[in-house]
């Protein structure tokens, strides 16, 4: 039972002390003053942890994860527990703070990231018409293993695997498009596949002293890159470890949906269990190598 435990406590801790510094400024500043602010049971601390563990805990669905391990192996943690109905409305309350947590734990900047996108269906191309939800949010967009309904979720995450940057958009977004306002900030090198060419692209960023690198499409011409360029572009595909643990390990994608705000909540929480607790894919580069790439880069620039 420790085993199950300690994980849970030492999350808690994390976001307890957050909860502690953040929580009475967020109250300050809350705009309404004819808004009842009621004190749940349970603390935003303690709802914040048990939403990002469920993304830890391999139950498919938050419901059983609720109902069998948190009220039958969790309740003497969570002395004030509630009823999984009452809990589910209370999650909405956590939207922003959940963002500011998330926000705050992500990875530093080490002059090499990658950049990539992938796919959030909310249902089945049959039932788009029925779909009511995300009405007006979700989009129709393509991907690589063709239509769906939904959004997309953009990450930048650097050469040891830790998540810099995210953006949340429609299903018919260009990948390109918010590349620049997430990549704000950082410098160096950045890779992305064949999705992110484009030469505006490339010079806006390059003004920035971030430098765009991808594969070339089977009509371009050939363009002469740097060996050690080549050789890191190979490695783009640490960041497909982080997506695969966000839909196959995490769950910020299902079909389940009832609440936009409780979309948002379960998809931040599963990005801040990745931050957490995921293991991170590395490139294998030692300090001395990434110095001596980044080197030439200034050379060149």
């Amino acid at each position: 039972m420790n085993s199950l435990q300690d994980p849970i406590i030492s999350l808690f801790c994390i976001v307890d002390d957050f909860c502690l510094e953040f929580e009475p400024e967020w109250r300050k500043r809350l705009i309404g003053k004819m808004t009842r602010n009621r004190n749940s049971v349970m603390s935003l601390s303690e709802i914040m942890t048990i939403v990002i563990n469920f993304h830890n805990s391999g139950y498919r669905t938050f419901k059983k994860y609720y109902k069998i391990f948190v009220t039958g192996y969790l309740k003497h943690l969570f002395p004030k527990l509630l009823g999984y109905g009452r809990f589910v409305e209370l999650m909405k309350s956590c939207v922003f703070p959940m963002f500011c947590f998330l926000q705050g734990i992500l990875g530093e900047a080490t002059g090499i990231s990658v950049v990539d996108s992938t796919p959030l269906p909310v249902c089945h191309n049959r039932r788009i018409p029925s779909h009511k939800v995300f009405k007006n949010l979700a989009k129709r967009g393509k991907s690589s293993t063709g239509w769906f309904y939904g959004f997309k979720l953009h990450i930048v995450i650097n050469d040891i695997g830790e998540l810099l940057s995210w953006c949340f958009t429609p299903g018919n977004t260009d990948d390109r498009k918010p590349v620049k306002s997430m990549c704000e900030g950082l410098q160096g090198l950045l890779f992305g596949d064949k999705g992110y060419i484009s030469s505006k692209l490339f010079k806006e960023l390059y003004e920035y002293g971030l430098k765009l690198i991808t594969k070339i499409k089977s009509n371009m011409k050939n363009i002469l890159i740097d060996l050690k360029e080549k050789f890191l572009l190979k490695k783009r595909g640490i960041v497909e470890c982080a997506i695969q643990y966000f839909k196959e390990t995490a769950q910020i994608q299902h079909t389940r949906h009832r609440s936009s705000s409780n979309y948002m909540v379960n998809l931040m929480a599963g990005l801040a269990a990745y931050c957490l607790f995921a293991p991170k894919a590395s490139m294998g580069l030692n300090p001395q190598e990434k110095q001596l790439i980044l080197n030439e880069l200034e050379h060149m620039a």
